[in-house]
């Protein structure tokens, strides 16, 4: 269940940032208070109501001792970290990871997103099996980073001009 902190959070910035986003059927809320272990970031059908929940990684910058919960967000150039706030999503692109997605960060506490190559892409240290095998997800340099099977839902989901909201609800 999405936490409803985060929802109210992720609808404000809807709000805000509408003139931006025209694509308001699907939204993204990555609560990044829960450990990378567990389902995290939810594709959530604002026209149903209904929600996806899938793994994500964050950045090694949040989570220096890689225990598998963000510690802290920040969008310091270079930092490693995940940052929170509202974030756009651009084009689509091929990557050094497969198949990704640019991200442009609408608030002041993403707005170097796009400049630091913050973006969707999937990655090996996000499936499931690295869960089992050590009980949380890989870190990424700051990306939303998905499973390598998660990830042709996630883009066709998250298609250009959609939100994505990460937050924690402490936070």
């Amino acid at each position: 269940m999405i936490n409803p902190r985060l929802v109210e959070r992720a609808l404000s910035a809807l709000y805000r940032h509408h003139a931006l986003i025209w694509s308001r059927d699907v939204i993204a809320i990555a609560d990044f208070g829960l450990p990378s272990s567990v389902p995290r970031f939810f594709l959530a059908n604002i026209l149903t109501g209904s929600a996806t929940a899938l793994l994500v990684a964050h950045g090694k910058g949040s989570d220096p001792a890689h225990s598998g919960m963000l510690q802290s967000f920040s969008d310091i150039m270079g930092s490693g970290a995940t940052s929170d706030g509202a974030y756009l999503t651009g084009d689509s692109y091929n990557g050094t990871h497969g198949p990704s997605r640019r991200l442009l960060g609408l608030d002041a506490s993403n707005a170097h997103a796009e400049e630091r190559a913050i973006v969707i892409h999937s990655a090996w240290y996000a499936n499931p099996d690295m869960v089992a095998k050590q009980g949380r997800l890989g870190r990424s340099d700051g990306c939303f980073a998905f499973g390598e099977q998660d990830i042709a839902t996630v883009l066709a989901k998250l298609g250009k001009g959609r939100l994505i909201y990460a937050g924690r609800a402490d936070g």
